[in-house]
Formats: C-alpha cells, sequence, structure tokens
C-alpha cells in the first residue's frame, strides 16, 4: 500500500514537471512569435491610434483675431452728484428693463424739486391776476376811464409774469428729472456684468455705475490688417476659435467692414455675426480665425502626427504591418481645424500613426488587429495539475 501511494506521488510529479514545461515553451514561443526579423518587438496599434490621409477643403483668405463683445451694452453713469445709497444688483445677475440697479441719495434734489413746485404755484398766481388787471384796465380804457399807458404797464406786467411762470415750469420738469436720475435702471434684458460703485461712494457726474450687457447679442468684433482687406466682403463665412472653448470651431459671418483703418496698427475692423446659437455668453474672450475668401481641395493631415527634427518634417507611415518614417513638406495651415496641407511625402488614403512616440523605430513590425494574445498563466498551470494527476492515478 505504502509503495502504491509512492508510486502515485511519483506519477503526479512526473506530470507536473511536464506541464510546467510545456506552459513555459508555449510562452517562449508566444515570445518569439512577437519578435520581428530585426530583433524588435512588435508594436500592438488600436485603430484610435491611426490617420487617414484625405482630401478636403481647405479654406485660404486673410486672417482675423479680435474679441467676443456683444452688440448690445449700457455704460450706466451717474448723472447727478449724490451719494451712493444702494446697489441691488450683483455681476452676474439677470436684470429686466426697468429694474432698479442703484439708488443715489435724492435727499437735496427732492428739496430743490419742491421749491421749484412752489415757484411754479406763485408764478402762476401772479399771472393770473396780471392777466385780471390787464383785462380790467383794457375795459376802462374803452370807456375813456383808464389810460393808454396804464394797459401798456399791466400788459408788460402780464407778459413778464407769464415769463416767471414758463421759467419755474422748466425749473420744475428739471428738478424732476434729477430726482428721476438718482434711480439707474436696466435700459434692456440682459445680466450685469460689471459692479463699478458700492454704497457710500461720492458718485461725481460722469462717474461709472454698473454695466449691462445683452448675451443674446455677441459677435466677433475682429481686426484684419490692412494689406488682406480687399479680400473681405460681407456675407463671407468665418471660421474662428475661442479661448477657453478647446476643440470647438466657431462658424459666423462677416455682417460689416469698418470703412477705415486703425491710425496705429493699420489694421481694420470687420464684425462677424455668430451663424447658429452656440455662441460664449462671456464677453471679452480672445478669438483668432480666417476668412473663407476661397476654397481648394487638399490633403490635410493634423498637426499631433507631424514629427519636427530641425528642418525635418516627417510623419511615421504604416504599410504592410510595419511602421516607416518618411519625409514631407507642408503648406498652410487651415486656421478652422489646424490642421496641415501636405504637398509632398504621402498620398490620399495612406495610413499614418496620429500621435507617434519618441521610441519608434524605422521597419518596426506592427500589429493593427486589435486582437489581445492571451498565454497560459502560473494559476492555469496549477489549477491544470490536479486533474492530471488523478488520471494518472486512476492509470
Amino acid at each position: 500500500m505504502l509503495r502504491h501511494s509512492i508510486s502515485t506521488l511519483l506519477v503526479a510529479s512526473t506530470l507536473s514537471i511536464a506541464v510546467s514545461m510545456t506552459l513555459s515553451g508555449c510562452n517562449n514561443a508566444a515570445s518569439k512569435s512577437e519578435k520581428a526579423s530585426t530583433g524588435t518587438e512588435i508594436l500592438l496599434i488600436a485603430p484610435e491610434d491611426l490617420t487617414t490621409v484625405h482630401s478636403n477643403a481647405f479654406a485660404s483668405g486673410p486672417a482675423i483675431s479680435g474679441t467676443i463683445q456683444p452688440e448690445k451694452k449700457a455704460d450706466l453713469q451717474a448723472e447727478v452728484s449724490s451719494v451712493v445709497l444702494q446697489v441691488l444688483k450683483e455681476n452676474g445677475e439677470k436684470v429686466h428693463k426697468g429694474d432698479l440697479l442703484v439708488r443715489l441719495d435724492d435727499t437735496a434734489i427732492r428739496d430743490s424739486l419742491t421749491s421749484a413746485q412752489e415757484s411754479e404755484r406763485a408764478a402762476t398766481q401772479a399771472v393770473d391776476q396780471s392777466q385780471r388787471q390787464y383785462d380790467r384796465l383794457k375795459n376802462l380804457r374803452s370807456s375813456g376811464m383808464a389810460s393808454a399807458q396804464q394797459v401798456e404797464d399791466a400788459e408788460i406786467k402780464r407778459d413778464t409774469n407769464q415769463s416767471d411762470l414758463a421759467a419755474a415750469k422748466a425749473r420744475t420738469v428739471q428738478a424732476r428729472q434729477q430726482l428721476q436720475r438718482t434711480e439707474i435702471r436696466a435700459p434692456f434684458d440682459g445680466i450685469v456684468s460689471e459692479r463699478k460703485a458700492s454704497n457710500g461712494d461720492t458718485a461725481q457726474i460722469g462717474k461709472a455705475l454698473i454695466k449691462v450687457i445683452d448675451p443674446g447679442s455677441m459677435r466677433f468684433e475682429g481686426l484684419v490688417s490692412a494689406d488682406t482687406v480687399s479680400q473681405v466682403k460681407v456675407g463671407q463665412t468665418v471660421g474662428f476659435r475661442i479661448n477657453g472653448y478647446p476643440g470647438q470651431i466657431f462658424n459666423g459671418t462677416v455682417k460689416r467692414v469698418s470703412p477705415e483703418a486703425n491710425a496705429i496698427t493699420r489694421q481694420v475692423e470687420v464684425l462677424v455675426s455668430f451663424n447658429d446659437n452656440k455662441f460664449p455668453q462671456v464677453s471679452g474672450l480672445y478669438a483668432e480665425g480666417q476668412i473663407e475668401a476661397g476654397s481648394t481641395a487638399s490633403l490635410m493631415i493634423p498637426d499631433m502626427a507631424i514629427v519636427r527634427n530641425g528642418d525635418k518634417i516627417s510623419v511615421w507611415k504604416v504599410k504592410d504591418n510595419t511602421i516607416h518614417k518618411v519625409d514631407i513638406a507642408l503648406g498652410s495651415r487651415d486656421q478652422r481645424r489646424g490642421d496641415f496641407v501636405v504637398t509632398r511625402g504621402v498620398a490620399e488614403g495612406d495610413m499614418i500613426l496620429r500621435s507617434p512616440s519618441s521610441t519608434l523605430k524605422d521597419g518596426q513590425k506592427v500589429d493593427t488587429s486589435n486582437k489581445t494574445k492571451v498565454t497560459p498563466t502560473a494559476a492555469q498551470a496549477a489549477a491544470l495539475t490536479p486533474s492530471l494527476t488523478t488520471t494518472a492515478s486512476k492509470g
């Protein structure tokens, strides 16, 4: 019985060693199969690591740069000298037309209005009295009981009182307007973009208090060189990028071209409206792009696929499961997408690496099948050993 047990253990050990050697041999074979003839390992490449050289419309035209600004904006300033009592809105708050934004101290102005109204009332009474006096003397003159001089003096006094009444009414209107100007209200629906005053500030005439913009009226206020302004026409399409919105291309249309160039920069202002409702809600963002004055079909490659080494420009081309470093020549850059026109080195339909690393070797073998190679692991080998041992024991 003891001899039989020992024999069984020896058989199991022998089979375990054989399985281990077999699995080790499989792993070595798999490792050797992933070696190229040059001695380098096969590089596994996923489909998303490749890009195809294709022909695309290359837009040519003047470059444009500038900022995103609202067409409707209001810098509300103090129209009377007073103290700021209350600022009711903060930056970013929505407002509606007529909403109260800032309230100034109206004590002195209200007193001036009261005084002007009293002066107007007194002037009105004086005019009524002088008119009655004039009418009475005019009737007496017709019956010979008043002189012509008396009638003339009454008429002059009446006219003077009428002038005083007109002046009093003007002062009342002015005081009422001044009182209304102590309340700063929103001129249109929009958003408070900048609060420039605080409670207790002394607001002199012309002091900036608050700024309101309409975010729905955003446009691209760009500048182009005066040398290229002859190519710009109203209605042309503009493709541009905006800082803060990476990877997005915005499209617009030229609406107006300024008839005057800047005396210092020699640039001409061009106003561009957005073609759709996808536009930023923040003003002041920098933007740059290109006005599409013309369009031609050209081979295009992404910037990230280009390898630069001094004056040499190249890409890694994949052909017959092998990569080769190919020198190319570049043309202009598409300002909309950031791609470059390639004039030499590749053809339409060629496959190139989208974002090559610096460790690649020319002639290295690659595998683009995207299939994962699975080799037996130590755990799998251990799982197989008991079953083999049991089989041997039964034998």
